[in-house]
C-alpha cells in the first residue's frame, strides 16, 4: 500500500478557494491512479475526482465539475485538488486515495490518507 498524507484543509467562506495536497511515499507513484473522495457527516464516502498516470485523463463527480481541478506532480509524488467557488455542501472530510485502477467506488481503492477537514461557511 501507498502511504498518503493530506494537507491544506480548513475553514473558508462560500465562494472561496482552497487547495488540498496529498504527498505519497511510494516511489512508483506514477503507476497509480490518484483520487480524492469526501465524506460528510452521516453520509457515505463519495468520489470527487481522479487522475491517471499521464495526467491527461481526469475524472470528476458532476457536483464538482467546473469548480474543482485535480492535478499531479509525479516528480514530487504529490497530487493536488484545487477547489474554487466552494459551496456549503462541499463541507466534508476529504481523503486522498491511490489505486492501480480507476473506479468511483470507494471500497475498491487500496490506499487512503487520514483525511483533512474542509468547512465552508456562509
Amino acid at each position: 500500500q501507498v502511504q498518503l498524507v493530506e494537507s491544506g484543509g480548513g475553514l473558508v467562506q462560500a465562494g472561496g478557494s482552497l487547495r488540498l495536497s496529498c504527498a505519497a511515499s511510494e516511489r512508483t507513484f506514477s503507476s497509480y491512479v490518484m483520487g480524492w473522495f469526501r465524506q460528510a457527516p452521516g453520509k457515505e464516502r463519495a468520489f470527487v475526482a481522479a487522475i491517471r498516470l499521464s495526467a491527461d485523463t481526469t475524472y470528476y463527480a458532476d457536483s464538482v465539475k467546473g469548480r474543482f481541478t485535480i492535478s499531479r506532480d509525479n516528480a514530487q509524488n504529490t497530487v493536488y485538488l484545487q477547489m474554487n467557488s466552494l459551496k456549503l455542501e462541499d463541507t466534508a472530510v476529504y481523503y486522498c486515495a491511490a489505486n492501480l485502477h480507476f473506479t468511483v467506488r470507494a471500497d475498491l481503492w487500496d490506499s487512503w490518507g487520514q483525511g483533512t477537514q474542509v468547512t465552508v461557511s456562509s
